[in-house]
């Protein structure tokens, strides 16, 4: 969605509100399986001395797949965005900033770079996820497996011993 700002980059204390749902394709990650309801986010962007920044909230319902388990859950967070934004980019290395290409921006593409760099590295059913069994795959959150344990190799001699 294009956000027109020329009402309110040369005012400070103007603000323009939005509201817009973003694309869950968009959004998906090898953790997000799909998302269980619209993602319709509402904000305003407010210049401040100058300074405009864009304020949000992102709900999100979506169901995931667990990195240990495999197993798929439902997960809820509310992810809460503060962005700045520059019309003039005199440092192109400033990772935080969001430029305002002419006279506004494209506010989905802020949302969704901030929710998917919000995203966790791990996402895990619970945070005591045992995982899977490398030997036969069983969840070990159901329970222990009936695999025995593989001998150390260093130790296979010694256990010769104990046969006897």
């Amino acid at each position: 969605m294009w956000l027109d700002l020329r009402d309110i980059i040369e005012v400070p204390g103007a603000s323009k509100p939005f509201e817009t749902t973003l694309d869950p394709e968009q959004l998906l990650t090898p953790s997000i399986c799909a998302f269980t309801a619209p993602l319709a986010v509402s904000g305003r962007v407010v210049n401040t001395a100058g300074l405009l920044e864009l304020k949000a909230e992102i709900p999100a319902r979506m169901r995931c797949v667990c990195d240990r388990c495999g197993t798929q859950f439902d997960r809820e967070k509310v992810l809460p965005v503060n962005a700045t934004l520059s019309a003039d980019m005199e440092d192109e290395d400033e990772a935080d900033v969001f430029p305002v290409e002419g006279d506004g921006i494209d506010v989905n593409e802020v949302l969704e770079t901030c929710f998917i760099l919000d995203e966790e590295t791990k996402c895990l059913c619970r945070p005591d996820c045992r995982g899977l069994c490398p030997t036969c795959g069983k969840n070990l959150n159901d329970g222990p497996c009936d695999c025995t344990k593989p001998v150390d190799p260093r130790f296979a001699v010694l256990e010769q011993l104990l046969d006897k």
